[in-house]
């Protein structure tokens, strides 16, 4: 009898640490990062297909978004779906794509992380040389990889509701393991002021 209640005691303690466990990574999982794994193309060089990463569902209950954050959002086409993209625009930013060249507030912005210029297409939300601003509580995303990521571009600003978390670690491959670092100079990444700029064609308000 000594022996059974030792077997039932140690079952009990493994059970008890397997639920500890499980409960610690559903805590974790719901309320404060969760895995990723990055599909396809749009985020090339900085993620290529198949990268691991961890999402933070925290980050922004602590600090504001800033330009050149990646973010994991829910698709606004279809929710079900996941993207990954970064931010270029904040709620209330001047958005100007003209030339192949990205200007937010007026200002044209280094993006020494891309893969290829920014380019459009027809029948996209966004057009050649026409500024709009961001609505409040949205933003606008890009990917790094231009003429091979679908983003603001084609279907514009998307809800701060949609977005899941701040990209901040790559855990996979082993090689390429280590947090991920905002590529914009800190006086970009926050809100600054700005007035209109020669560059401006036209104003698109969207509300």
């Amino acid at each position: 009898m000594t022996i059974i209640k030792g077997i039932i005691e140690f079952i009990m303690d493994i059970l008890e640490t397997i639920v500890f466990i499980g409960s610690l990574f559903i805590v974790t999982y719901l309320f404060i990062m969760q895995p990723n794994q990055v599909k396809g193309a749009s985020m090339e060089p900085t993620f290529q297909s198949d990268d691991y990463i961890f999402t933070s569902k925290v980050t922004y209950k602590f600090r504001s978004f800033e330009r050149g954050d990646v973010v994991v959002f829910r698709s606004p086409k279809n929710p079900d779906i996941e993207y990954i993209k970064r931010v270029i625009g904040l709620p209330g930013d001047m958005i100007l794509i003209q030339n192949s060249n990205v200007y937010v507030n007026g200002v044209l912005l280094e993006e020494n992380y891309i893969s290829a210029k920014t380019n459009l297409w027809d029948g996209g939300f966004t057009k050649e040389g026409v500024s709009y601003i961001v609505p409040e509580d949205e933003i606008y995303v890009l990917g790094d990889n231009r003429p091979r990521s679908s983003d603001s571009r084609e279907f514009g600003p998307i809800p701060i509701s949609s977005i899941v978390g701040q990209v901040f670690y790559r855990y996979f491959p082993p090689n390429k393991m280590g947090f991920i670092k905002n590529p914009l100079p800190p006086k970009l990444r926050k809100k600054f002021s700005w007035r209109p700029s020669r560059l401006v064609f036209k104003f698109n308000f969207f509300y």
